[in-house]
This record gives structure tokens, sequence and C-alpha cells, in this order.
């Protein structure tokens, strides 16, 4: 098991100016730094991951797509253009070293048909999951689609709708991810919906109810590292949280307040972790 931080809490697009963090983020006991992927080429984030590899720590990537590549479309281009949003995608994270990429790769992030879900979207979304399956395999890359909640997606809220989605892209390099915080509005039970996802677990975001410092909110944790021991579990424990620091991108997540000091999620999220793990 290795605790990472979602670059998120800081900005949506890190660069030099940001290596400060990574180094409170090593003192601190991380093993490695989660990337939002969303401008940048290959040079970009060889250069961000060369410098985080150098504080011996790892890298997983974040990303999603918009209204333009959604590969849930019913139109053949833009499910074309959403699959090379993702091969752009596994080119930048495989230049920064890392081995995950997760996020709402199955359809466009807060885009609502006002439609219940499709045969079809699901279909095409599969479809295309599996071809950027084949591309990350090169590289050597786990895919993981994420969950999301009713207000920020319909076409995947839950871990049945996921594990489905998943079964249905049928390829190795398509995993999941399990988030506390979109689990904590859609599920009945983190216990069931974590056991419900295991055979397909490959990245864990550790997020509170109200995206502020893990275990100061509503979250079940004891259910939450419990499940994840008694599944084996022993990939990434990412905490992700945001903040108003860059007010776009807040502006984007419907985030309207800090939830809590950047410095007291990343420690005191870090030492919650490492205390929750260890007793479960």
């Amino acid at each position: 098991m290795k605790i990472g931080m979602n670059m998120l809490l800081w900005t949506n697009h890190v660069t030099e100016q940001h290596f400060g963090v990574f180094e409170k983020l090593k003192k601190t006991g991380f093993d490695g730094v989660e990337l939002p992927l969303g401008e940048g080429d290959v040079a970009h984030y060889s250069m961000i991951g060369k410098q985080i590899s150098s504080l011996d720590m790892g890298v997983t990537c974040v990303t999603s797509l918009s209204e333009s590549t959604n590969i849930a479309s019913p139109d053949r281009v833009i499910r074309e253009a959403g699959l090379e949003r993702l091969k752009w995608a596994i080119d930048v994270s495989h230049g920064a070293g890392s081995e995950v990429i997760c996020g709402p790769l199955h359809s466009a992030f807060a885009y609502f048909t006002r439609e219940l879900p499709t045969a079809d979207e699901k279909k095409w979304s599969a479809e295309m999951l599996h071809k950027a399956g084949d591309y990350a395999q090169q590289a050597g890359i786990m895919l993981t689609p994420e969950a999301l909640n009713r207000f920020e997606c319909y076409l995947v809220n839950t871990m049945f709708d996921l594990k489905e989605l998943v079964k249905s892209a049928n390829h190795p390099n398509v995993g999941a991810i399990y988030d506390t915080h979109h689990a904590n509005m859609e599920e009945k039970s983190q216990r069931e919906a974590i056991h419900k996802i295991a055979p397909y677990l490959k990245h864990v975001h550790i997020s509170e109810n109200d995206r502020g410092t893990p275990g100061k909110g509503q979250i079940s944790w004891n259910e939450v590292f419990d499940s994840l021991r008694s599944v084996n579990y022993d990939g990434w424990l990412t905490i992700e949280a945001f903040s108003t620091i860059i007010p776009e991108f807040a502006n984007s997540i419907n985030v309207w307040r800090d939830f809590s000091p950047s410095n007291e999620i990343y420690q005191k999220g870090f030492e919650f972790i490492k205390k929750e793990w260890g007793k479960a």
C-alpha cells in the first residue's frame, strides 16, 4: 500500500513552481504525487516526472473528458476525438513515469443529456475504453475509470455501474477506481460497494464527504479501511481534496469555499491514513 496526494488541492496544471510542494509531501511521508492532466506535452510531463522521481516518489495521474471528447457520444467523430484525448493522456502520463490514470474516463464530465443513460452509450464507452486499453498496455499504464455522483455524471454513478462498464470493456489494462466521496453519496454502504468492485479495483481516492481533511467528516472510515484490507487491496491510497486557489478551476467543480487549510489536509490526512490502515 502506498499513500499519494492529488495536486488538485493546489493547481490543475503542475509546473516548476510546484516543486516545493513535492518536497513538502516527501517530508511528510507521502510515497507519490497524483498529477492532473489538462494541458502540456510529453516533454513537460517528463520534466515534472523526473523531479518527482528524484525525490524517490511515484506518480499517478488524473484526467477527464469534455463534451467534445465524449467517448459515450452517439457521434462517432466525437468518440474518436475522445479516444485521441485518452491516447494523449497515456502519452504524457507515460512521460511522467505514471502507472495509473484515473478519473471519469468513460464519458464527459458534468455533461447531461437529461435522459437516462442508454445501452448504446454504455456500449460505445466500453468499446472506446477497450481501444484505449490497447494503447495503455503498450505504455504499461492502468486506466481506472471513476464512478461520479449524480451531480457530476449520469452514465456511471455506482460500483454496480462501474463494474458492468469495466466488464464490458474487457481489457486487462482497464480497471476501476474507488472514490470515498462519491460512494458516500451514491452507495448504501462503503463496505458493500468496495466488495462489489474488488475484482477490478486498481486505485483508491481517499476523499472526505466535504472534500476537506480526511477523518474530519462523515465518511464511515472504519468500513472503508477494513473492507480494503479484507479484499487484499495493496495499491495507492491517494488523498483527493480541493480548494479555491485557482478560481476558474474551483468554479468548474462547484467549489465555493475552502473546506480545510491545505497544510492540514495533506499533513493530517497522511497521519490519518497511516493510523487507520494500521488499525484495520
